[in-house]
């Protein structure tokens, strides 16, 4: 009988988003296979690289190879299993490491992280591929701007976010071109991140619609209606249960069509792997999607989406978490 393979399952992180990667971390580690896997979880933290075991016993990692010793025993991983929402391991850095250590991992590449991490980069990429964006203003910590400029340039409202990060931590919508207003938004940003993206607004519906590589083949899962309570999808919308979500979402085919073509271009333009969610605003009068932002370690805590639409596609968390390790594990 074989082996069964290792796989190192990695939660925690640098940033505020750890929070959320524990809270994937326990529907991940619900549905990780370990019929299949040797499944070993490691938390990535600011104070070090920790194993922890059954018993929830800590040890350091080997950096120097991503090796852990288990009960005196060393264990060398075949694959990385990502649930790292924020930096390291929704940036390109922990994939970068990951490269340099030669294991291969769940997740897009160093380069289609660290690009999709910074939202400006994204639709400045996005728009060059023929993607529809909303225009946008970007700014840097180290360069004068002029808020009065950026009140005429833009058509109001706007959004005013930090270029890096996600789950919307540092976000505001400014309605009016006040230039005190706006201000007070980009500083609120420059809290969170060095560059920061000021973003016309889109009037529209909000669709989110999770894609991923199965067997080769860019395969979208059904999509995602977001109506939010407060006047974006922000922080609290997402994680306060202050938005309500409906999969799959009740949208004509012609519509639907044009989301998931447009995901599946987004998924090949980006060079995406594994499974990645890409935000939408569908804008009626010019009949097209509008993309916002691409997460590439979306949420996997139970009420987080992606997990509705596997459920809704009639799969389940652990074939679908199997058929991503199974993507990326060396064929023997």
């Amino acid at each position: 009988m074989s082996q069964k393979p290792n796989i190192a399952f990695v939660t925690g992180g640098y940033s505020t988003e750890a929070q959320i990667s524990y809270k994937s971390a326990i529907t991940i580690e619900n549905n990780l296979d370990r019929d299949k896997y040797n499944i070993y979880k490691i938390d990535i933290t600011p104070g070090g690289w920790f194993y922890i075991d059954a018993s929830g016993n800590k040890s350091l990692v080997d950096k120097g190879d991503f090796t852990i010793t288990d009960n005196g025993n060393k264990i060398k991983f075949d694959a990385v299993f990502i649930g790292i929402h924020g930096t390291p391991g929704e940036d390109g850095k922990l994939q970068g490491y990951f490269d340099l250590v030669n294991l291969p991992y769940t997740s897009c590449d160093a380069l289609s992280s660290a690009l999709t991490f910074n939202k400006r980069y994204t639709v400045a990429v996005a728009a060059f591929s023929g993607i529809n964006v909303a225009k946008s203003v970007h700014l840097f910590n180290n360069a004068l701007y002029d808020a009065a400029s950026i009140c005429s340039t833009l058509q109001f409202p706007v959004f005013v976010k930090p270029a890096n990060g996600g789950s919307s931590i540092g976000m505001s919508r400014v309605n009016t071109p006040d230039v005190t207003e706006l201000e007070s938004a980009i500083q609120k940003a420059f809290t969170e991140d060095t560059q920061v993206l000021i973003e016309e607004y889109i009037k529209g519906r909000e669709f989110t619609i999770g894609v991923y590589k199965n067997k080769g083949v860019i395969t979208p899962l059904p999509m995602t209606e977001v109506f939010s309570k407060r006047e974006f999808f922000d922080f609290i919308a997402k994680y306060k249960g202050e938005s309500d979500e409906e999969t799959p979402a009740k949208v004509d085919e012609h519509k639907a069509e044009k989301i998931r073509a447009a995901a599946k271009k987004i998924y090949q333009v980006f060079n995406c792997r594994g499974v990645i969610r890409i935000d939408f605003i569908y804008n009626e009068e010019k009949d097209e999607p509008f993309m916002l932002e691409i997460n590439t370690v979306p949420g996997q805590s139970e009420m987080s989406i992606v997990p509705q639409q596997v459920r809704a596609m009639g799969g389940n968390l652990k074939d679908f978490y199997s058929a991503m390790i199974e993507e990326v594990l060396p064929k023997k």
